[in-house]
């Protein structure tokens, strides 16, 4: 393939990396105020990089199944594009609620945006990537982003700490994944996918195996899959709200669609040694998860144990290892990204009357009283993230769950449903606690617009008018699960 057909099949990402070194210049020379704009410019940039992704997945599903680029180095596939998408609109929607958090905390500079926009650009390739090294190099630009983001408050103790943890684990699950790399590359003499796949197929030894495990288990750090979730809390109670916002959401589709991949592409032909931990790390992540939860009283850190439950119903639609468990994985990544940045801007609209973030169940006393509509959204994220019907997070559980049953792992869908039980326990906390305890904080009295846009388009989505996506999202999800399938 030329390099034009190359350089127009990596557009996004080249486009957003050129963006980015010159608003990175803009940054330097102008300093701290020229972050409002360049933060414009930077969520115009990834919309745009949204709709060129949906033009690819387009012209994917319409019969180019696999536009390979840089001698299959990376691959414009259907089910990158549908990633990119999801990765693309969380960063931007991320960034239009980030400002106000720091007009109040200060420390707002132009380098923030410039970050997410590299991080973005690194979660790309990690999506696209056919060949270890890709993936690697996409890992690591988004990782040392991540790093930063972190930790950008750094007058704030929590921040710092949170950056450090984030980097002293995050560095260990790299150099894990570069380890099992090696392994890989070793006992297969390639790092391409469709190459390590073939050569699986021929001989799969133990050291492969080895290869393979410390692969799968670098990827389960990022997505926070237990055991690997230790990080998870600490990280999202330290770092700056919008940042946690971020993390939950964008990262999270771009380490599950990487894990997605390599376990269903180069992986794929050694299904039952990898099922097993993957089952494992799921039914882990649901039962940590929602007990972890429990006992919390800072929201940041229930959303943390949250967002491990969730990954946990995730894995259970890897776990089926069949194009409608990829597809019902996609299925509820799509709700996910709804319901976590709904959840976190509604946080961000949570403020007392001197422009202070509540963050305490305490804080939140009453609330229906102060804010109902605040109340009511919060409700309405909270039980769709426990799969309550009919708000549309029940149909994200029950499309991953109907591909296990599919995939004759029913004990693991009804473990899993039991499971789930357990964690509509700290969601129904928020009813007692917003509609009927006395309030103890007061609460700001109005929201920003651009927030108010944010939460109301993530409820629609949520509510039951999401039913309306069912078969239009499953046709897209089924479309990005089956062009990898297809191309192995």
């Amino acid at each position: 393939m030329s390099y034009a057909s190359s350089l127009y099949l990596t557009g996004a990402e080249v486009g957003l990396s050129l963006l980015g070194l010159v608003l990175l210049l803009v940054s330097a020379w102008s300093g701290p105020k020229s972050a409002r704009l360049l933060t414009v410019i930077t969520g115009a940039a990834l919309l745009a990089a949204a709709v060129f992704s949906v033009h690819l997945f387009d012209r994917a599903s319409g019969g180019d199944a696999v536009g390979r680029a840089f001698g299959d180095l990376y691959r414009a596939d259907a089910f990158g594009s549908f990633a990119k998408v999801l990765i693309y609109l969380a960063t931007a929607a991320v960034l239009v609620v980030t400002p106000r958090f720091f007009a109040q905390v200060g420390g707002y500079r132009g380098e923030y945006p410039v970050l997410m926009l590299f991080n973005a650009v690194g979660m790309g390739m990690m999506v696209s990537a056919s060949d270890l090294m890709t993936l690697y190099i996409g890992l690591e630009m988004s990782s040392l982003s991540s790093y930063i983001l972190a930790s950008f408050l750094r007058q704030d103790d929590r921040s710092a700490e949170a950056g450090l943890k984030y980097f002293v684990l995050g560095a260990l699950a790299s150099g894990i994944i570069l380890y099992g790399v090696s392994l890989v590359y070793g006992f297969t003499g390639t790092t391409n996918y469709e190459g390590i796949r073939a050569a699986f197929d021929t001989n799969f030894s133990t050291g492969a195996l080895f290869g393979v495990v410390f692969v799968l288990a670098g990827l389960a750090f990022k997505v926070s899959a237990v055991p690997f979730h230790m990080w998870t809390p600490d990280v999202y109670e330290g770092a700056p709200t919008p940042v946690t916002a971020f993390f939950a959401s964008a990262p999270k589709v771009a380490a599950m669609g990487m894990l997605l991949r390599m376990a269903m592409d180069p992986f794929a032909g050694e299904v039952d040694s990898w099922r097993q931990i993957v089952i494992f790390a799921a039914l882990a992540s649901i039962v940590v998860g929602a007990l972890g939860a429990i006992g919390q009283q800072n929201l940041k850190r229930l959303l943390a144990y949250s967002s491990i439950n969730n990954v946990g119903f995730i894995l259970i639609g890897l776990a089926a290892a069949t194009p409608a468990g990829v597809a019902g994985a996609l299925t509820y990544l799509t709700i996910y990204v709804a319901m976590v940045v709904g959840s976190f801007t509604a946080l961000l609209m949570l403020r007392d009357p001197t422009g202070n973030n509540l963050e305490t169940f305490a804080d939140i006393s009453g609330l229906s009283t102060k804010r109902p509509a605040l109340a009511w959204s919060l409700l309405a994220v909270m039980f769709s993230l426990a799969g309550i019907p009919p708000l549309f997070g029940f149909w994200g559980k029950f499309v991953v769950f109907q591909a296990a049953v599919q995939a004759d792992l029913v004990a693991l869908a009804a473990i899993g449903i039991a499971a789930s039980v357990i964690g509509a326990f700290y969601y129904l906390k928020f009813i007692k606690v917003m509609f009927f305890d006395e309030p103890v904080r007061e609460v700001e009295a109005s929201s920003p617009m651009g927030h108010w846009a944010v939460l109301a388009i993530c409820v629609a989505i949520i509510s039951p008018l999401g039913y309306l996506l069912t078969i239009p999202l499953g046709e897209w999800t089924a479309q990005a699960a089956a062009s990898f399938v297809a191309a192995m």
